[in-house]
């Protein structure tokens, strides 16, 4: 019986393997190329900044600073628990926490305007048949100077001007945050606005309907989750500053933590900052409670 030997080919799938692995090697190390680059251009920028700055990594490993630290901490315990310094503290958490929400209240009074009117996406200026108007566009830029200039100054330096004009006491602190946070606000919320949905908003004006009608009916709906979400972050935030301002004489728990840590009493320090980071808790269930209920 006759039997014919073919040639065996090798298999053109393990042919075609073989230079796609090749090719693959060649993009795996042009990406090794890059990504060296990169921390190259990293380093060159990063190293000037460091020397600049005065920051040296030894002297967080020096012994002699952690033994200085040490005996400083050493002197928080026990904390101070007498039932009058706690019925003290308890009144500085309670006026730190009004000084944080009617600071926001009044940033939401400043932002919340404000973000309606510098808003692109209830501009009738940017669609349709108004959108030769020049002069309207060019009307938002004084008030996003305005809110560019109110966020550009922190609430710490906001609160010592006002601490000249009102005095000390957490008058100064609100309305550091009402100016300071009502610019951040009203830069934030227009952001949320305009990078939502809005063909809904649009059709409303071209209709017809003025700017609050678009906003509530066109705007609103599809973009109030984020809006309190950032509402409910900035309170947070609030409550920090209101506890850093105090240190300026802007009352509240800050400015009773500066003054006995400036006379070297660490019980009271430590109660304090016990009672501080009770608050930041209780924001943040607040803020978790508050996202979840408008899932």
């Amino acid at each position: 019986m006759l039997r014919l030997r073919l040639p065996i080919q090798p298999p053109y799938r393990l042919h075609g393997a073989v230079e796609m692995s090749g090719s693959t090697q060649q993009l795996v190390d042009r990406q090794h190329k890059q990504q060296l680059l990169w921390l190259a251009l990293a380093a060159m920028v990063l190293l000037p900044i460091y020397y600049a700055s005065g920051f040296r990594v030894q002297g967080v490993f020096d012994a002699n600073s952690w033994q200085v630290m040490g005996q400083f901490v050493d002197g928080f315990f026990p904390p101070r628990l007498d039932q009058a310094f706690l019925q003290f503290v308890l009144r500085a958490s309670g006026e730190t926490i009004a000084v944080a929400t009617l600071g926001l209240a009044g940033a939401f009074v400043i932002g919340a305007p404000l973000s309606l009117i510098i808003s692109r996406a209830l501009s009738l200026s940017e669609i349709g048949p108004a959108n030769y108007c020049f002069v309207c566009k060019l009307l938002r830029w004084p008030f996003r100077f305005f809110a560019l200039l109110i966020r550009s100054l922190p609430e710490i330096v906001w609160a010592l001007l006002f601490v000249r004009m009102t005095g000390l006491g957490p008058m100064a602190a609100v309305l550091a945050i009402a100016v300071s946070y009502g610019g951040m606000l009203a830069k934030v919320y227009n952001e949320i606005m305009e990078s939502g949905a809005l063909e809904p908003s649009r059709a409303l004006m071209l209709g017809g309907a003025g700017r609050l009608q678009a906003f509530f009916f066109g705007v609103l709906p599809s973009v109030y989750r984020e809006l309190l979400s950032y509402t409910v972050y900035r309170w947070e935030c609030a409550l920090r500053a209101s506890v850093i301002m105090g240190f300026v004489g802007a009352g509240g728990l800050g400015q009773q933590l500066e003054l006995s840590m400036r006379h070297f009493q660490g019980s009271e320090a430590a109660t304090l900052l016990l009672a501080f980071f009770l608050l930041v808790l209780l924001a943040d269930g607040i803020s978790a409670l508050l996202r979840w209920a408008v899932r």
